[in-house]
């Protein structure tokens, strides 16, 4: 079932990478030999979006200019603009940059990280045909891991509707032993998600705004969110340090030959 509502995408794209200990943006660092963003391009430009907005940050220049090259090179004719996040307080103030652009849009909307090569696109189209299928407001995309340790674990209802995201540092000993986690990938019903996304609370050590904790504040008002789980847990997969970039490497080399069909 193919959605006839516009369709929008927001990749993530602002931070550092802290961990990988390079200077070069994260998003920038590459995956058989081509940086993380292009293979998220790759993937999110099937599903023919109206518009994508890239949010940019940490040494914008550098990010902004390997894009374009990238738009020049591809022949991308679907526009794609970049939104600047001066300070980066968290994917939910990342993702509040957009809406200027979004407030008058209608449709959906898909965040996903600019560091999640793996996602295919495949997996992008379902989490849109989801909210149709099951009438809800938006989607999530999930896995199911075997060491789930750092990731926010995902709290089912009785109807097996997503009732919140639970982070790790907030997690009790039986949340903990959930498999099934939050990949960072959403698909959100614009105009209404920006209005939500101003109640999201930075009250949490790091002072941030956390886009899971939307899906809490869409149950308290008794809105309804579907949940894709991920057929294979590899597509999650993002790199936050050296070592998890080159598990990913060596993952795609092994899909290579079935690029875009993983799932």
């Amino acid at each position: 079932m193919e959605s006839k509502k516009s369709k929008y995408v927001v990749i993530l794209a602002a931070g550092k990478g802290t961990r990988m200990n390079s200077e070069l943006p994260k998003v920038l660092m590459e995956v058989d030999q081509k940086p993380m963003i292009f293979h998220v391009l790759e993937n999110v430009i099937p599903i023919q979006p109206n518009e994508i907005y890239i949010v940019v940050g940490y040494k914008k220049e550098i990010v902004i200019d390997h894009i374009q090259q990238f738009i020049q090179k591809d022949n991308i004719f679907i526009p794609i603009q970049f939104v600047e996040q001066n300070e980066q307080l968290g994917t939910g103030h990342a993702f509040m940059m957009t809406e200027p652009f979004l407030k008058d849009k209608n449709g959906y909307v898909l965040v996903t990280a600019g560091d999640m090569p793996l996602i295919s696109t495949k997996s992008f189209e379902k989490l849109f045909q989801i909210i149709e299928k099951e009438n809800t407001e938006g989607s999530v995309l999930t896995s199911i891991v075997e060491n789930p340790y750092g990731y926010g674990r995902i709290i089912r209802d009785k109807n097996h509707f997503i009732s919140k995201i639970i982070e790790e540092k907030d997690a009790s000993e039986d949340i903990k032993k959930i498999k099934e986690i939050n990949t960072g990938c959403y698909v959100f019903t614009l105009p209404e998600v920006f209005s939500l996304l101003k109640l999201v609370k930075n009250n949490n050590k790091q002072g941030e705004y956390y886009l899971p904790d939307i899906i809490e504040i869409y149950r308290n008002q008794n809105r309804y969110f579907s949940c894709l789980l991920l057929e294979n847990s590899y597509e999650a997969l993002g790199a936050n340090s050296k070592e998890e970039l080159q598990m990913i490497n060596e993952i795609y080399k092994i899909y290579k030959s079935n690029k875009g069909n993983v799932v």
